[in-house]
């Protein structure tokens, strides 16, 4: 399973601005830290801002910044906003053309997979997964970094 960019951007963003805590941060800054389109980070901004996670200031000295506390920050309902879709197999999806939809029994198996899934990230804030604000005013960062995520074993 793959969750799309867009909600990794969605994450990046909220950690970003919850680093800055004093100050409202400009998607000019945060597409340069992270080397992402500005025209994308718009999109997760006006998202974000939408669903209550930032607030948006405009005019020249704008930008956003978190809109409650991180601790008030829901990871699930980050992911439910940001992800358009739980399609995880073709039956999920309007058009099915499956010819096993009806007997099938792994739609129900990969919903309760699912649902696990985003149970772990309900348990879970903003504020639990923070970056200490100076790790963002270091070039350490701009270094190749480690593939993280778990080495599955196959049986």
């Amino acid at each position: 399973m793959r969750l799309t960019k867009f909600i990794d951007f969605s994450l990046r963003v909220l950690l970003f601005a919850a680093a800055h805590p004093a100050e409202r941060v400009t998607i000019e800054s945060a597409a340069e830290y992270f080397d992402i389109s500005r025209a994308h980070l718009k999109k997760v901004v006006l998202t974000l801002t939408r669903g209550g996670f930032l607030r948006g200031i405009r005019g020249r000295a704008g930008g956003f910044e978190l809109a409650q506390p991180p601790d008030q920050v829901n990871l699930g309902a980050v992911i439910r906003l940001t992800e358009p879709d739980f399609g995880l197999f073709e039956c999920y999806l309007t058009g099915n053309t499956c010819t096993i939809s009806r007997p099938c029994r792994l739609p129900s198996v990969a919903t309760e997979a699912l649902m696990a899934f985003l149970e772990v990230f309900d348990r879970h804030t903003l504020a639990d997964v923070l970056v200490r604000p100076d790790y963002f005013l270091t070039q350490q960062d701009k270094q190749k970094q480690p593939v993280r995520g778990p080495k599955l074993a196959l049986a």
